[in-house]
């Protein structure tokens, strides 16, 4: 790891950013004391979606047909029967 100040830094900056690039970590400094440190970035690995399991059919994301949007869109009808006792 090397300490840079801040001058050297600034003039020095493709240099460092090599350095970065190879694994190495710098250190910036102010008059000899130690303020910040640089590390090399990881690029992002590529994460596939996991939140729908299996496969999805090849026109999902078409439009909704006339029949489908207006059960889309109609009233909610409850599956769970309801007593009509009142109690």
């Amino acid at each position: 790891m090397g300490q840079y100040n801040i001058l050297d830094a600034k003039t020095r900056l493709s240099e460092l950013l090599n350095r970065l690039e190879s694994g190495e970590d710098v250190v910036i400094a102010k008059a000899g004391r130690p303020v910040a440190r640089l590390v090399r970035i990881d690029s992002p690995k590529k994460r596939p979606l996991g939140f729908i399991k299996g496969h999805l059919p090849d026109d999902f994301l078409e439009p909704m047909s006339e029949e489908e949007l207006s059960e889309w869109e109609g009233p909610l009808i409850s599956s769970t029967p309801t007593s009509s006792s009142g109690r």
